[in-house]
């Protein structure tokens, strides 16, 4: 897996992804240059964890770092999908992480209160 060094047990994001109890599905395109050159344009995956700064994704889709996504998110429970720009910063196998470049305001409101659910569903005091 290529991906920065990070200290064991200690979160270096802004944002700390929050596992999802229910993955979910998303689907995605390459965008810019790189797209021309790239076997698969595009794909589906399934996301394991989520944050309002970027995602894990497990795909059969084959991503390097640095490649750009335009990426529609299927959240539980919503009808519309949301979508993101993204650029992938770590690849593994059959896994990569994605950064959101450009996210709405409206598409951050809505993943705040999915998060907001989420936090709230694992909570000890909501069992």
């Amino acid at each position: 897996m290529t991906h920065p060094k990070r200290n064991i047990g200690i979160e270096s994001r802004r944002h700390p992804r929050i596992r999802v109890t229910v993955p979910f599905s998303c689907s995605f395109i390459r965008i810019g240059l790189a797209r021309w050159a790239a076997e698969e344009k595009a794909g589906c995956g399934v996301v394991f964890d989520v944050s309002l700064a970027g995602a894990r994704i497990m795909s059969p889709v084959r991503m390097s770092p640095g490649d750009e996504l335009a990426v529609s998110l299927r959240l539980p429970q919503q009808v519309a999908a949301m979508n993101v720009d993204a650029t992938v910063r770590w690849q593994g196998d059959h896994v990569f992480g994605l950064e959101f470049v450009t996210v709405t305001q409206s598409a951050e409101t809505r993943l705040q209160k999915f998060l907001a659910r989420t936090v709230a569903a694992a909570s000890p005091s909501a069992r």
